[in-house]
């Protein structure tokens, strides 16, 4: 028996086996432990050895140079480089957060979009199927008229009639074949990875249900510039770019850091053996420091420092791009919306009843012998065409709304910061 598979449902389960979801707490998890090994010191390079003995011996205590070394040097970055890096790993780790919370948005949106398609086609079959028997009784009604050889049916209106039931049965072919796309696209999305489960129970047949789901407009024709544009500058994808962003200016920082010098600090320690004769021989300790002169900066650092402005300046042309192609694809919804509504408003008050009185008011004339049985067909089929556009267009009406929900993804978040600031004025 198919299961009963609503689209709420169908989401909860999409969001909950995407496996991207758990890839980017991976990379999250990844880029903050980078972070805390970006801000610690190299490891310092200890050098063990001997020097100056005599090559003519090689007796450790023949002359009064000959030591045994132990050195340790430490070498620092320059400037603030590992507090810089470190910080600059922390904010590409907490743009993982804003990308799952994008990624659960989307993921809303396509399987709204795949559920809406296949009930679409499910609900199209449905209306057919439900017309099909009227198809038939016409044909019964054309042959008993034909044969009776009363009335003013004709050959070529039988023929007609099981034309038209035939032209039936392919659409129910290609509405069978568009669901059963829509289908295997949502399973796509709703289905644990194959590595997770048996096989037997991928094979799962759903059931959609009868009646198309309550879609909220979230009163988008009231919505003006400012808080339209407000909402989208809180959208997941633009506040990850904002971090990028950051994360790029870091790169500035640490291109200035360049123009400091690194420097190292080591320290050795030398034994030496006592003399043949017994005398002692004090050992030997010293100490020193190595640094760099960045003194030829013109093709190396200032270009450098040059690079991570322009990587700055792309990153912002970036969001504005990406800004003005969100705001594009609100205002290309919300007009669909708009007009969606309108016909909608047309069919169900007008066009779906006026349909159906022309129906039954072309059968009522054929069967009464004042009517062409050309004239019932096309009454006929234009009706149940009818009926499967009031339905398109409601599920487009569906699809719309999941696009401009997707693309308001940060109202909430909008709300929240208006009631924050008004609590902050407060006191």
């Amino acid at each position: 028996m198919p299961e009963k598979l609503s689209i709420n449902r169908a989401i909860d389960m999409a969001q909950r086996n995407d496996p991207w979801l758990d890839a980017s707490k991976f990379t999250q998890s990844k880029l903050e432990a980078t972070a805390i090994a970006a801000g610690q010191l190299d490891d310092p390079t200890v050098s063990l050895g001997i020097a100056n003995i005599g090559a003519d011996r090689f007796d450790f205590n023949q002359e009064p140079m000959t030591q045994f070394k132990v050195g340790l040097t430490q070498m620092f970055p320059r400037g603030n480089t590992r507090e810089i890096k470190s910080e600059q790993f922390n904010l590409m780790a907490n743009e993982q957060p804003l990308l799952r919370k994008n990624r659960l948005a989307l993921l809303k949106k396509q399987t709204s979009i795949y559920w809406l398609e296949a009930f679409r086609a499910q609900m199209s079959l449905s209306l057919i199927e439900q017309d099909r028997p009227l198809f038939e009784q016409l044909i019964d009604l054309v042959e008993a008229s034909y044969s009776s050889g009363f009335g003013k049916t004709r050959q070529q209106d039988l023929i007609r009639a099981e034309l038209e039931l035939t032209r039936l049965d392919d659409r129910l072919t290609v509405l069978d074949q568009a669901y059963e796309k829509s289908l295997e696209q949502l399973k796509g999305l709703i289905n644990e990875p194959y590595g997770n489960l048996d096989y037997s129970t991928k094979q799962v047949s759903y059931s959609l249900g009868s009646e198309l789901p309550s879609t909220s407009d979230q009163d988008v024709l009231s919505i003006g510039n400012d808080e339209l544009l407000n909402t989208l500058m809180l959208h997941p994808v633009i506040k990850a770019m904002d971090i990028q962003i950051e994360a790029e200016s870091k790169g500035i920082e640490l291109a200035e850091q360049k123009y400091k010098p690194a420097w190292g600090l080591n320290a050795n320690y030398g034994y030496r053996d006592d003399a043949e004769n017994g005398i002692n021989r004090a050992d030997l300790f010293s100490i020193g420091v190595t640094f760099e002169l960045p003194i030829f900066t013109k093709n190396r650092q200032d270009q450098s420092l040059k690079a991570a402005l322009h990587s700055v300046d792309s990153k912002e042309s970036k969001k504005a791009l990406l800004l003005r192609e969100l705001v594009a694809s609100f205002e290309s919804a919300k007009a669909q919306l708009i007009r969606l509504n309108e016909r909608n408003e047309l069919y169900e008050h007008t066009l779906l009843p006026q349909m159906n009185e022309q129906a039954e008011a072309s059968l009522n004339a054929y069967t009464n012998d004042d009517g062409d049985f050309a004239e019932v067909i096309r009454a006929r089929i234009a009706e149940l065409n009818a009926q499967i556009d009031a339905l398109t267009i409601k599920v487009d009406i569906a699809k719309a709304n999941a696009q401009i929900n997707y693309l308001l993804t940060g109202k909430e978040n909008l709300h929240k910061s208006q009631l924050e600031s008004v609590e902050n004025n407060n006191e």
